[in-house]
């Protein structure tokens, strides 16, 4: 009697296996590698309970973290709305790291898990590979390796010094994460053996010479002349290499009241900082090419009749979920969804390379009609953030999909204005307009340490730069100084100062204990 010929489905059941997960993973990798030319870290995957989900959602994505509290509050605050149904949890959940590191949920169906698996083991992984922001400012290889040493530096730390002291310090860097990161400095790349032995070194250094007399030192007295006081104030800003934007970094080398242990504990939290500093800035992008490389994958997997018309109707039901773009009179909105507008924009750039209109000829000249939909995404995969991204490759097209025109709303006037429209200038004041919304330097908190006289009174003194006329929130503001201040040991000063005018618009000073 003949054998009966096997199916040519990857998976008929919608139950998953360790052996269905291999053979999908294979027929992925043929497809994302072979075919569209994805170049990936080696892949790790592990199935995971939602309970661990949640728990990885907690610790802020890192397979590896220290304890905190505020890690077991966004843990209850996840469970209570996923418990209730009034919130989902991710399918997948994927690291930056070498091998990458995807999680899938142990609930998803058979078809989710491929899903899941060609976005994140193949889409993110080949985004934090070939991205110019991820190999400039990450090392995949060393983040594990880092994590694992910051975890029991830390448990090391509360066994010694107490778990009070060291959530302390904690709180205070955890406050000033967002400005505890280098924006135009590139980071040392160092191997987590060599990141250790740095470590150990420079605490053994720093407790040999530590003194307590250091924060004794007299204040300077006497007089002395504008001209002499003008001198002296170059001269330490130079000396201190201010000013400085990274106030996690000035604090740890400069704090006059930091023993050791504490400034290692700034130093492992800005690290962290660092590492996601990249992310940020390519949201749009990042989501976009998974959810292109995804979308690409199963279409053409079922092309080749390996996914079965119910399995199809499932995933795109999911990715019309994911890529869903709520109206703005709609409850559900929240601002334009990155998701949707990545893989719009991937998909309008496939149709230029590949059947271009007269409009798509005179915006891109240089990429209308060239044949190479894959080599065009992968190139500006490659060399592009959310802001340059959009500025470059946002069609008219697509503006005209999205219905998007720009409204100027300011402060001083009693109306609002239309002020780009749907035409051949509006196009183009419309892109830079969105642009700006994802520009970092635009949108963060410009906040530097611009002087502090440690001879003096010690005060440590803070700039803001105050673009478009944003102030902070004076709650969040006099809360964040006065973390700066249990850091420091000192009096710290703020001033908001006008970009443009250089007008001082406010001045506060945080000098309780």
């Amino acid at each position: 009697m003949a054998s009966r010929p096997s199916s040519p489905l990857l998976f008929e059941s919608s139950e998953w296996s360790f052996a269905s997960l291999s053979h999908a993973y294979d027929a992925i990798e043929e497809i994302a590698v072979g075919e569209m030319g994805l170049d990936v870290y080696p892949n790790q995957i592990e199935v995971i309970s939602s309970e661990q989900m949640l728990d990885a959602y907690s610790s802020i994505g890192m397979p590896l973290m220290y304890q905190h509290w505020s890690f077991g509050k966004r843990f209850v605050f996840e469970s209570h709305f996923y418990r209730k149904g009034w919130r989902g949890l991710a399918y997948e959940l994927v690291i930056n790291s070498n091998p990458c590191i995807t999680y899938l949920m142990e609930e998803n169906t058979m078809p989710m898990q491929a899903l899941v698996t060609a976005h994140a083991a193949f889409g993110h992984n080949h985004f934090f590979k070939n991205n110019y922001l991820f190999r400039q400012w990450t090392d995949a290889g060393a983040i594990l390796g880092y994590m694992d040493f910051a975890k029991k530096y830390i448990a090391k730390c509360e066994e010694r010094h107490g778990l009070a002291a060291v959530e302390e310090i904690l709180d205070s860097a955890h406050a000033l994460m967002d400005q505890g990161v280098f924006h135009y400095r590139r980071p040392p790349r160092l191997s987590p053996a060599k990141v250790t032995e740095r470590a150990r070194e420079r605490l053994e250094y720093e407790e040999q010479t530590y003194s307590d007399l250091w924060r004794t030192l007299p204040m300077a007295t006497g007089t002395v002349s504008i001209a002499e006081a003008e001198e002296e104030a170059l001269e330490r800003k130079k000396a201190l290499s201010l000013p400085e934007e990274n106030l996690l970094y000035f604090l740890e080398k400069h704090s006059l009241i930091l023993e050791p242990w504490q400034r290692e504990i700034l130093r492992i939290v800005r690290v962290i900082a660092q590492y996601f500093y990249p992310q940020g800035q390519t949201k749009v992008m990042n989501e976009g090419c998974a959810t292109y490389v995804h979308y690409t994958i199963i279409n053409r997997l079922f092309d080749q009749g390996r996914m079965s018309e119910g399995a199809m109707l499932e995933l795109l039901a999911s990715h019309a979920n994911v890529v869903f773009q709520p109206g703005f009179d709609d409850r559900r909105y929240s601002g334009i969804n990155p998701y949707a507008l990545g893989f719009a924009m991937m998909q309008d750039i496939e149709r230029i390379c590949t059947k271009p209109t007269t409009e798509d000829r005179d915006w891109f000249p240089d990429i209308a009609g060239n044949g190479d939909a894959m080599g065009t995404l992968i190139d500006a995969w490659e060399n592009h953030r959310d802001e340059s991204f959009i500025l470059q490759y946002l069609s008219p097209a697509l503006i005209r999909k999205f219905r998007l025109f720009h409204l100027s709303d300011r402060a001083r006037d009693r109306f609002c204005q239309v002020a780009s429209i749907h035409d051949e200038r509006g196009y183009s004041e419309v892109r830079a307009a969105l642009s700006r919304l994802y520009d970092p330097g635009a949108n963060r908190p410009d906040i530097q340490v611009v002087d502090v006289d440690l001879l003096g009174d010690r005060q440590l003194r803070l700039r803001h730069t105050v673009k478009s006329g944003l102030l902070l929130e004076v709650p969040n503001r006099d809360a964040t100084l006065a973390h700066i201040r249990r850091l420091w040991g000192y009096g710290v000063s703020l001033e908001g100062v006008e970009a443009i005018t250089g007008k001082i618009l406010y001045e506060c000073v945080s000098d309780e204990a």
